[in-house]
């Protein structure tokens, strides 16, 4: 694993999903992938890679462009690093 991202759109809603306050507040965490348990840290994007990121994803996932416009906030886009192999 490279890396990636996760929208927390909520599906439109105008809060925030709770996964994405708990990756604030402890970005060093592990994921579970498959059979893998891999450490991992979290980074909010922000500006222009935030809004490249959102789109891929958009193009991928149609839903995620319509969740962005049945909210007023912005929805966050949350990068995955893997901190070990």
């Amino acid at each position: 694993m490279t890396g990636t991202s996760y929208s927390g759109s909520k599906a439109g809603s105008d809060r925030n999903p709770d996964w994405y306050h708990n990756l604030l507040a402890h970005p060093d965490t592990q994921i579970e992938v498959g059979d893998l348990v891999l450490d991992v840290h979290a980074e909010q994007l922000t500006g222009q890679e935030r809004d490249a990121r959102f789109q891929d994803q958009a193009q991928l996932y149609p839903g995620f462009a319509g969740y962005q416009q049945k909210t007023k906030r912005v929805i966050p886009v949350v990068a995955l690093t893997p901190t070990s192999t």
